[in-house]
């Protein structure tokens, strides 16, 4: 078993494993435990009462953070002729088509968000094995294939802080909320924002108990156990 380092030892010494907390608590816990001498970055862990392997129950979508992800998102859009200029204009960081295709083949994946227009998804279709695994490759589902007209609002949300969650093989959601060093209202509001997006989420073949326990946590942190009832209950009004 891999034994843990000095610094999670020290801080789970904060952490009362038999409690559940609210979300406000375990913001302000999840910031005193995040010691380390970087930034790092907090996320939401939630088990879901769904299964993975019923395509009635599947959970994606994306939710806009109010507060942002804490650093600079790299967007790359797979565009040609008119929507290329739509996507420059509206200042994407890359922008191409076939020569993006191939340097990407080749290895280069220096971005955080892919977005393609619909007439170029039988070129990016080819990229699958390779932005697949790194969870970039556009997809309708995600709001990721767009038509040109619509590409300035979605690199505008992109940069505000936007972010995907789906349903893993393991039936958890697992998602970014934000870095240790926001204030702690930022990441209350950050949290409120994806919860209210799950729960709109939910798919109409849910059965049962749709969220099953949330933890918070950091980088290299312990998890901290969320009272699911107020957690739940969060709204942005």
């Amino acid at each position: 078993m891999k034994e843990h380092g000095k610094r999670y030892v020290t801080a789970v010494k904060e952490l009362d494993k038999n409690k559940v907390y609210s979300p406000e608590e375990a913001v302000a816990l999840v910031k005193k435990m995040a010691t380390a001498k970087f930034d790092e970055t907090v996320e939401l862990h939630l088990r879901m009462g769904l299964d993975p392997r019923n395509s009635a129950q599947q959970v994606r979508g994306i939710a806009l953070l109010p507060y942002g992800l804490g650093k600079q998102v790299r967007v790359l859009v797979f565009a040609q002729g008119e929507a290329a200029r739509y996507a420059e204009t509206a200042g994407a960081d890359f922008v191409g088509a076939d020569e993006l295709v191939k340097k990407i083949e080749e290895g280069w994946t220096e971005f955080d968000i892919a977005i393609a227009t619909p007439d170029m998804m039988s070129k990016v279709g080819k990229l699958g094995r390779v932005l697949g695994r790194k969870g970039l490759m556009p997809n309708p589902k995600s709001g990721t294939v767009v038509a040109a007209g619509d590409l300035p609002k979605v690199l505008q949300d992109a940069r505000k802080g936007r972010v995907e969650f789906k349903l893993d093989r393991t039936s958890i959601i697992h998602v970014v909320i934000g870095k240790a060093s926001f204030e702690p209202e930022k990441l209350v509001g950050n949290l409120t924002a994806i919860i209210e997006a799950i729960v709109k989420a939910r798919p109409a073949g849910a059965k049962g108990q749709y969220v099953r326990t949330a933890y918070l946590t950091s980088s290299i942190g312990p998890s901290i156990k969320l009272d699911l009832k107020t957690t739940l209950e969060l709204t942005a009004s």
